[in-house]
This record gives structure tokens, sequence and C-alpha cells, in this order.
């Protein structure tokens, strides 16, 4: 979506009244909206102009999500443990899940992004749409209030609430782990298969799952896959991630 230096004109404003009624909440201030889909590659890339990226938004939003997740499973799950309740919310604010409800609310359509971060599939990219979804987070705090907020975090993340209250929420161990390898960008992950065991028809395998050649987990499954989720979630164990 085209935007001539990032200003809020009147085909901005008519993009952005669209996706509130995706959002289901009207703003009452676009400005706030229109920064939250700001990009840093877009501010850079404008020159001769102040444009004030979504960073900070994303900071708060951030911290707003949190808030209201965890509030919001320590009253509707009281059996969970505090280790289960880490692990639940680590699943329903994780950049995938945040990511994947970005994409069906169409944020990537309109995000404002610098002309290499566009041509390079950043609409689709999941740390950016993450981040757009917690810019927006940010910018219904700081418009509507807490309580507006806790209404719209709470309706967008439903069905993975949903999940958790029912105890259906298994987590993928092993893009868990990957999410959080990938924060430092120079860290790399792989799984290595050190042991077999048993016949063709009914074998078992154990993996390693290194990160910077470092073993930190291993697991035994009837398949490899189930093997590197279980390796995967020893080494959330041994980085304090997950509770044993």
């Amino acid at each position: 979506m085209k935007h001539a230096k990032g200003m809020l004109d009147a085909n901005r404003l008519q993009a952005l009244s669209e996706l509130c009624q995706t959002l289901e909440f009207v703003f009452s201030d676009y400005k706030l909206l229109h920064q939250a889909l700001i990009h840093t590659s877009y501010a850079n890339e404008t020159k001769g102009a102040t444009i004030r990226h979504n960073e900070r938004l994303e900071f708060l939003g951030d911290a707003v999500l949190d808030l209201i997740i965890s509030s919001y499973l320590f009253s509707q799950c009281p059996q969970l443990p505090e280790g289960e309740l880490t692990k639940a919310r680590a699943q329903v604010v994780c950049e995938h899940t945040l990511a994947k409800r970005a994409l069906e609310l169409g944020l990537g359509e309109y995000l404002l992004l610098g002309k290499g971060e566009a041509l390079s599939g950043g609409r689709e990219r999941i740390s950016i749409l993450a981040d757009a979804f917690e810019a927006v987070i940010g910018a219904v705090y700081l418009d509507g209030g807490f309580r507006s907020a806790a209404k719209y975090v709470l309706n967008q993340l439903k069905s993975e609430l949903f999940l958790v209250e029912r105890g259906d929420y298994l987590k993928d161990y092993k893009t868990w782990l990957q999410e959080i390898v990938q924060k430092n960008n120079d860290s790399k992950i792989a799984y290595e298969v050190i042991s077999e065991r048993g016949p063709d028809h009914d074998k078992s395998f154990e993996v390693a799952v290194l990160v910077n050649n470092e073993r930190m987990g291993s697991g035994w499954g009837k398949s490899k896959k189930e093997a590197e989720q279980h390796a995967a979630k020893q080494a959330l164990v041994k980085l304090g991630t997950l509770a044993q």
C-alpha cells in the first residue's frame, strides 16, 4: 500500500477506517494507529520528513499484552501452577501466534515499509507482523485505556485462550526454541540423530539439539520429529524458559 511521506491524508484515513472495522475497535486518534503501522525501514528511507516509527508503541504493547494475558490466565485458570501459567502465556503471546493473527487481520497490507523491506517480503515477515500486532495494542491502550485494550486483546486471542482453558495447549517445543534462538541473529540451531535402536518396523531414535554447536538437550522418540520435540523441550528446561 503506497503512501507519500507517511502523511495521514484522506486516503490513509480511509484505509485505516476500513482496518478499524476488521479490528473491531474505532480509534479516536487515528494518528496512533497510523504510527503503529510504520516500520523503521520506512522512517529511515523517507528523507525530509520526521516520521515516528512503531518501535515505541511495540514496546508498550508488549508490556500491556503480557499484563492482560497474565491477569486473564491467573483468574480463569486457578488450577494451573506458576510454571504452567508461564508456559501457557508464552504460547499465547509467542511471535508465531501474534504474526498469524496479524496476517489474518491483514495488517501487512496497511504497513508502511521501506522499498527494500517491501520487495523482500516484509509484509509477510513473522517478526514484522508480530511487532505490528503489539504496536497496535499499544495504540489501543493509549487511545482507549486499559479496559479497552483488555477487551481488544482478549477478543483477538480468544481462540488461543480457549485452547489454554480446556488444557489443550501442548507447545510445539521446536518452534518455541527456534523463536528464542533467533533473538540472537548469529545463533544457529541444529538437530542430530545420535543413536537408533530396535528393528526397522519398530525403530526409536535419539536426537540431540545443538545451539551454536553446544549440546543443549536430547530426547528419544518413535520418529525423528518426535525425538526432536523432546530434545527441544529439554533445551528449554536447561535455558530456564520451561518448568521441568
